[in-house]
């Protein structure tokens, strides 16, 4: 018998996946940032891989508290995983470009599908870890914009 929150479950697997690509990424982004900025940017993208590690966490624990099975293996976190690994070049104004539409991907796939599906279970839950997620997000891709404005005066 399928689970009835299957459909979130799923969902919710993806988002996991993502967490683990985008962790990784951020700590080769931390590993190779190098320029002027490297203080400032280095200690960020830490910060951000450890938000990261907290909120995969937090989805893992929510996919079994509701009956699912986080995945667990870097094969399955690359195929249902609609980021995709970081193959730039690692220059500063490209790491910021794509944490920013990864960001913005994670976002709009809150809006248009998790939380729907969590409404439709009565999930409060993990709705309400969706709209933290996504306020975390949010909030970076605003610093994340905010600090590349510099670069376009």
């Amino acid at each position: 018998m399928e689970n009835k929150n299957q459909e979130l479950i799923n969902f919710l697997n993806q988002e996991l996946s993502n967490y683990f690509v985008l962790y990784v990424k951020l700590h080769r982004y931390h590993w190779f940032i190098q320029g002027r900025h490297f203080f400032t940017l280095h200690e960020k993208f830490e910060e951000m891989y450890e938000m990261v590690a907290s909120d995969l966490d937090e989805i893992a624990e929510r996919i079994l508290a509701i009956d699912g099975k986080p995945l667990a293996t870097m094969s399955k976190y690359l195929k249902e995983a609609t980021l995709t690994e970081a193959n730039a070049d690692d220059k500063e104004n490209e790491i910021i470009n794509q944490l920013i539409r990864d960001y913005q991907q994670i976002i709009g796939e809150i809006k248009e599908s998790g939380l729907s599906l969590a409404e439709e279970q009565q999930d409060e839950p993990t709705a309400d870890l969706l709209i933290t997620i996504q306020g975390k997000l949010e909030k970076y891709v605003w610093m994340l914009n905010s600090y590349r404005a510099y670069d376009y005066k």
